[in-house]
């Protein structure tokens, strides 16, 4: 078994010559993209979406990095900001409507914690599961084998080494439970600021049945 192949299936493996070929084509289309005039968003738009594998016109303001772009699977309409990084040696499959703050790093690669066996070269590979609707505050840390569920917000600067309940809003190092997005949420936009009629109008043609506290 190539180590390819080994990495594919979340085993150890070492970065070899076959491994960095692969690595080639993302390290060419993030200097394209991070190189892009800033005021290109067609260009920035159609960058991404060439760079990453299964995705849905995704926009990410440079600079991005990652290692591989095909190993990443976005969803409609989702938004990265400045400086993000997505250490993708496994599978980050994101569902729709993300939202990402700046510095935001995601990691699917690890070493072992024995320093022989780190010395060793062997290291791997754990996938990261980010579901619809999810917002990732500015300079958060995701890392391997985390799932993030459903409507989750998660609290900028937080690192995240658990899986995050779908509903719930996490922060921290390491992140915890901050508390439940509940419906009185609808009413607010910043801790207890609540929507102006301007902005209530705008929530009203989208959501209807919405009733105003």
């Amino acid at each position: 078994m190539n180590n390819p192949h080994r990495r594919d299936m979340e085993l150890p493996y070492i970065s070899d010559s076959a491994v960095f070929e692969e690595q080639k084509r993302a390290r060419r289309l993030t200097q394209e993209l991070n190189t892009m005039d800033r005021s290109d968003l067609e260009g920035i738009s159609k960058k991404c979406e060439e760079l990453l594998g299964k995705s849905d016109r995704p926009f990410i303001n440079p600079p991005f990095y990652c290692d591989y772009g095909t190993h990443i699977e976005m969803g409609r309409n989702c938004f990265m900001n400045y400086n993000c990084c997505i250490l993708d040696v496994a599978k980050v499959v994101i569902g729709d409507n993300l939202q990402c703050g700046p510095n935001v790093a995601i990691y699917t690669a690890g070493h072992p914690l024995h320093p022989d066996a780190r010395n060793s070269a062997l290291e791997y590979g754990i996938g990261v599961t980010i579901g619809d609707n999810v917002w990732i505050g500015g300079n958060t840390v995701i890392l391997p084998g985390v799932t993030v569920g459903d409507c989750a917000v998660i609290g900028a600067g937080s690192v995240v080494t658990k899986d995050v309940p779908a509903w719930t809003i996490v922060a921290g190092n390491p992140a915890r439970v901050i508390r439940k997005i509940t419906d009185a949420d609808k009413q607010t936009y910043y801790r207890d600021r609540k929507f102006d009629d301007e902005a209530w109008e705008v929530l009203k043609k989208l959501y209807p049945d919405w009733e105003r506290e």
